[in-house]
């Protein structure tokens, strides 16, 4: 009996510890319904102490249908982000990194992230981890301080539709270039292009920070005239 005991604890343990480490896949996508958003405040807009909305809302996916992946993955990043509720709404497998499309259905607004490296779980829109320096000693990005000079990275205005590129990196290893729009000092002030970086992966995964590709130009902007500046 005493040995029956151990190997039910011993492929538990296995179990678990393999569901932790498993990548993480398409199984975690989910498009939540129209009325989730509703049925989840009507659940938990009274929860006290506040602190628990977020785990209340999360709740509420199963009963919505989300599948088991899903909800995992939204209470890992529920976690790493210290109360965000995200919701996996694409994946589009590369290997070994992969990209997903996050939605935050408590803010109507989505990201970008690139998983199954080292960290587990990465988000592309955490400009902390962008080369702003390279940038900004750029000949381009002074440049563009002559018309905007407020131009500041703001977290890209995605569709979650379009994938970034990705390449082979130096010494096998894995490339994502994205860009990240430029605005002249707040998020709905003027339009001053996009500044591209690269977020470079060793060949086993490790995440080996990003670097300063260049940017596009700044729209035209309309002369006084109502003609295009040339």
């Amino acid at each position: 009996m005493r040995r029956s005991c151990l190997v039910l604890a011993i492929v538990a343990l296995t179990t678990c510890s393999f569901g932790q480490s498993a990548n993480i896949g398409s199984s975690a996508v989910w498009q939540p319904t129209s009325d989730f958003l509703n049925n989840a405040h009507a659940a938990c807009d009274k929860v006290t102490p506040s602190l628990k909305f977020g785990e209340c809302v999360i709740n509420q996916m199963s009963k919505a249908g989300a599948p088991a992946d899903a909800v995992s993955f939204t209470r890992e990043l529920y976690k790493q982000t210290s109360g965000e509720v995200g919701v996996m709404t694409g994946f589009h497998a590369v290997g070994p990194i992969d990209i997903a499309w996050v939605t935050y259905p408590l803010r109507n607004t989505s990201g970008l992230f690139l998983v199954n490296g080292q960290p587990r779980i990465i988000n592309a829109e955490n400009l902390k981890l962008l080369d702003q320096k390279s940038m900004q000693q750029s000949f381009q990005f002074q440049s563009l301080q002559n018309q905007f000079p407020r131009a500041s990275l703001w977290p890209g205005d995605r569709d979650g539709k379009t994938w970034p590129n990705s390449q082979t990196g130096d010494k096998g290893g894995l490339q994502f270039i994205i860009g990240y729009p430029l605005r002249n000092g707040c998020q709905t002030c003027a339009h001053a292009g996009f500044a591209l970086f690269t977020w470079n992966f060793s060949s086993s995964g490790r995440f080996m920070g990003t670097s300063f590709l260049g940017m596009t130009p700044a729209p035209i902007a309309p002369s006084s005239s109502g003609s295009t500046q040339q």
